[in-house]
């Protein structure tokens, strides 16, 4: 929680203003019931009108003021700054933590949590304060009508605060409960609005709508268990109340007969009572409210104090040697996080400026934890990966970032024109450099063919666009800001050969001194490459051009025989 407070610096005057005036308004309703009284004892017993009409309009001042402090009190609010923040925190995660939170509770934590959290922190500068103020001023308010009566308040506030607070421990860690059920069925939620084709391919609908309904179900159960634990909270204090409210009446009706005090400060008593009674549910919803604050907090700061395993060492462009060898992977081991084995195992290799490297290898070899590495997404565990004879480790991250250029497995487009995509490669790109990149990746085609061209509108993921298409734009995005290194992870499997071919051309007349790295399933993808490494089980099985290794690695001709009677099959 501490962590927490500090955003309330940013709102010092709101924060100290909204309890202020909130006590304000509590002092003006303190003095209602003596009004009641006065009217009561007075303007009715004396049959005075202009009396009673006197304390009635002091009545309608009292409310007004009381209403202008209430909505004084209601501007305020945090929780835009610390959204902005744990966004920004988020962001400087490196992929290990986003893999180990998982992306789904992030999303919990970003809005239903932070939501939380800010009704609790508003809740509470407006009511910590009133409501206490309000239950012992009304006690000592009865005390100046009747200290006999009053004794009654010092035996009924004790009480509701043994259930209030009882309550309150009991509820507390069961809130915790409820957010991590929140969490699985926010995960389900998002798993299936993402792969709604595949689950309705595999005609799987029945089989996730029931995961997602028993979730739904748990989270329900936890859901109700707290409620019916904090529902007791108002009809235990009612009855508490009503029960003092009884007692105070026979004992107030006893003093009257006395004619200790009048009818009136009776009335006036048992509205304080009722005010107590009023201000004690809001307090037990005000800490009903802090709990499950308090229990999304946590969540919170749990994520606030995860430190990003990416420290950068430098934050000061470097200039790259003249190493003879520009990447270096240097007996590299790499193990992601928690995981029992290493992914990757002694990788050891060089490769020379403009040259292109294929990776080859089966699903699960380590493809793509090999290239994730030379734009540091991952540090390495054991060894070493250098460019330009420069540790990756002691490049700035913007600038090995801006050096690379990379396109992941799955074609990830945003919502928005064709050119605000191509922009996320080069912020002030022109028309002719976009359309230069999008030649090269094979996707002008994709723009001519589209009624507004670089201004024609691409859904959210790309989803109004073919996977082929999608592609060929991502690849044009990274392509457009000319990096040094092109990593093309996977990225032309949608692609037929002839495209394929083509794409690989383009891109090697591009720049004679950028440096590729093609991952692919496909041979015939990387068979021209200077050099291609093979993968297996993540260690280097073979390493050589196409020739060297069909003479003498046997997982690659497995693997290229294999594709080539396929492909012979379907090119003849």
């Amino acid at each position: 929680m501490k962590s927490l407070l500090k955003y309330l610096g940013k709102y010092k005057k709101e924060s100290v203003f909204a309890p202020l005036f909130k006590l304000l308004e509590a002092l003006f309703e303190l003095f209602v019931p003596l009004v009641m009284a006065r009217i009561i004892d007075v303007g009715i017993k004396n049959q005075d009108i202009s009396y009673i009409l006197k304390m009635g309009g002091l009545l309608i001042l009292l409310g007004i003021i009381g209403l202008v402090c209430s909505l004084t009190a209601q501007f305020f609010g945090f929780g835009t700054a610390l959204r902005h923040d744990l966004f920004h925190h988020i962001q400087s995660l490196a992929y290990s933590e986003v893999d180990t939170i998982g992306t789904s509770t992030l999303i919990t934590r970003m809005t239903s949590d932070i939501n939380q959290v800010q009704s609790g922190v508003n809740l509470f500068l407006r009511l910590f304060m009133r409501s206490p103020f309000i239950v012992f001023g009304a006690m000592v308010m009865a005390f100046t009508i009747d200290w006999k009566a009053a004794l009654i308040f010092v035996v009924t506030i004790p009480a509701l605060s043994v259930v209030v607070f009882g309550i309150m421990l009991i509820s507390i860690p069961m809130y915790k409960n409820v957010q991590s059920r929140l969490d699985r069925v926010t995960q389900l939620t998002r798993e299936n609005l993402v792969g709604t084709r595949v689950i309705r391919a595999f005609n799987r609908q029945e089989e996730e709508r029931k995961l997602f309904v028993d979730a739904n179900a748990l989270l329900m159960k936890v859901q109700i268990f707290v409620g019916k634990i904090t529902g007791l909270l108002n009809p235990i204090t009612y009855i508490i109340v009503n029960l003092a409210i009884v007692v105070l009446l026979w004992v107030g009706a006893n003093q009257v007969d006395q004619g200790i005090i009048l009818q009136g400060a009776v009335v006036a008593l048992v509205n304080y009572m009722s005010q107590i009674l009023v201000e004690l549910v809001k307090l037990a919803n005000l800490i009903i409210n802090i709990t499950k604050s308090l229990a999304c907090t946590k969540r919170i700061e749990a994520v606030m104090q995860m430190e990003a395993s990416l420290k950068e060492n430098n934050t000061t462009d470097v200039e790259n040697t003249d190493a003879e060898d520009y990447i270096c992977f240097d007996h590299v081991t790499f193990s992601y996080k928690n995981a029992k084995e290493p992914s990757l195992s002694d990788i050891h290799f060089k490769v020379k400026k403009g040259q292109t490297v294929g990776i080859i290898g089966g699903t699960g070899s380590g493809k793509s934890s090999l290239i994730n590495l030379i734009p540091r997404f991952y540090d390495v565990t054991e060894g070493s990966v250098t460019i330009g004879g420069i540790n990756v480790k002691d490049y700035p991250l913007h600038q090995i970032r801006t050096m690379v250029g990379i396109v992941p497995q799955k074609a990830v487009l945003f919502k928005g024109t064709i050119a605000e995509n191509m922009r996320w490669g080069k912020k002030d790109a022109t028309e002719q450099e976009m359309m230069e990149a999008l030649t090269t990746a094979q996707a002008a085609e994709i723009v001519e063919a589209k009624e507004g061209g670089l201004n024609e509108l691409i859904l959210q993921g790309g989803k109004n666009l073919s996977g082929g298409q999608r592609q060929r734009l991502t690849i044009a995005r990274a392509l457009i800001k000319k990096p040094d290194i092109l990593i093309l992870d996977d990225s032309a499997s949608a692609l037929d050969y002839a495209t394929d071919a083509k794409l690989r051309k383009a891109i090697q007349q591009m720049d004679p001194n950028m440096t590729v790295f093609i991952v692919s399933q496909r041979s015939t993808t990387i068979q021209y490459a200077d050099q291609i490494i093979v993968l297996e089980d993540g260690k280097i099985a073979g390493i050589g051009t196409h020739e060297q290794l069909l003479s003498s690695c046997e997982i690659y001709q497995e693997i290229y025989y294999s594709q080539f009677q396929k492909e012979d099959r379907q090119n003849g």
